[in-house]
């Protein structure tokens, strides 16, 4: 495996590629929370996600006569390893050992709740299937990749975006899948809170402080349940905006106690992110919350121009740390978008 070193490609340069190109472009998620991270109610983890628009990992796969992995400028090392892996674990399952061309012109931020390794990992392995015309599933494509032990928002997001829920892992160990799916209401927004001196906890840390925390308790879990089937899911359904946020910011709140001992002590991996939604959860009726470990930190509102309000008002008040950065969003109700294109043809790269 021959990997480069990032190269920059300009708008305006246009090349000549001899075979086809496929491009995958798979959108972020948020992580919403775990139902029963100790499984007291008989099942482990579950988990509630939504996906989101503007935010994207982008991978382009073609033939080549060598292997060459390359990324845009300030994609770190990392990821161009991490694509190598995935390749080296598609080959070993399917067998087909041609080489390929991988370029990564865009990637979800890293270890900030977006969920980026699953969707760099199904990118990856959606863009190989299709250039090579093997027809695997993204629950399996997952499994290939050893995607989905914990949560499987992020697999079914890839496939069909929108608010989604699973039962989390199932007894044989398989991915978990999804059990529930509803279009996020289009006029919700999601005001993202970002602190890039953070970064949540990840691979054998992320495993590691799930191991030191305490059982999550069976009534806590129970609760959990309830405001998932009572308000969150029919408020999203119904577009009860009020109910939705209710259950939503419950549930956040139980999750942050008990994943506190993992973050420092507190609900919120950045204590900036978690300052600032405080002060937004005390002045509106928002859905508030940290995606995953964080440090992406989420206020849900009924409207963009009440996110826009509510963001005016946070640095007016001087609520909002140097060092956040916010960001309009809305949920995204279909999944990655996948496009071939012809041989021979000429590409303009972005």
């Amino acid at each position: 495996m021959i990997i480069n070193t990032p190269v920059a490609i300009t708008a305006a340069e246009t090349v000549k590629e001899p075979g086809p190109r496929v491009t995958v472009r798979a959108p972020g998620r948020l992580h919403l929370g775990f139902l029963d991270p100790a499984g007291t109610l008989g099942r482990r983890f579950g988990s509630l996600g939504l996906v989101i628009d503007q935010f994207e990992t982008v991978v382009q796969l073609s033939p080549a006569a060598r292997d060459t992995i390359t990324a845009a400028p300030g994609i770190a090392q990392g990821e161009l390893d991490r694509a190598a892996e995935h390749l080296a674990a598609l080959r070993r399952h399917t067998g087909i050992q041609r080489a390929v061309s991988v370029h990564l012109p865009r990637l979800l931020p890293t270890h900030a709740g977006f969920g980026s390794g699953t969707q760099l990992a199904l990118a990856i392995g959606r863009a190989f299937a299709q250039l090579h015309g093997i027809g695997l599933s993204t629950a399996q494509l997952a499994s290939c990749l050893g995607r989905g032990l914990r949560s499987g928002v992020g697999i079914a997001g890839f496939e069909r975006g929108g608010l989604l829920l699973d039962g989390g892992p199932n007894a044989d160990g398989t991915a978990a899948l999804p059990t529930a799916r509803l279009d996020f209401p289009s006029r919700w927004c999601v005001l993202l809170v970002m602190d890039s001196r953070h970064a949540g906890l990840s691979g054998s840390d992320e495993k590691q402080a799930i191991a030191t925390l305490p059982p999550f308790p069976r009534e806590a879990a129970a609760e959990l349940c309830h405001h998932l089937v009572m308000q969150i899911l029919p408020g999203a359904a119904s577009g009860d905006f009020a109910s939705f946020a209710r259950g939503l910011s419950r549930m956040q709140e139980l999750l942050g106690e008990h994943f506190a001992p993992a973050q420092g002590g507190q609900p919120y991996t950045s204590a900036a992110v978690g300052r600032l939604l405080r002060w937004m959860a005390a002045s509106t009726t928002a859905a508030t919350g940290q995606s995953s470990w964080g440090p992406t930190g989420f206020a849900i509102l009924p409207s963009a121009f009440e996110a826009e309000a509510l963001a005016d008002a946070a640095h007016a008040a001087g609520a909002v740390d140097a060092g956040l950065a916010m960001h309009i969003v809305h949920g995204r109700n279909v999944g990655a978008a996948i496009s071939m294109r012809p041989p021979s043809a000429p590409a303009t790269y972005h």
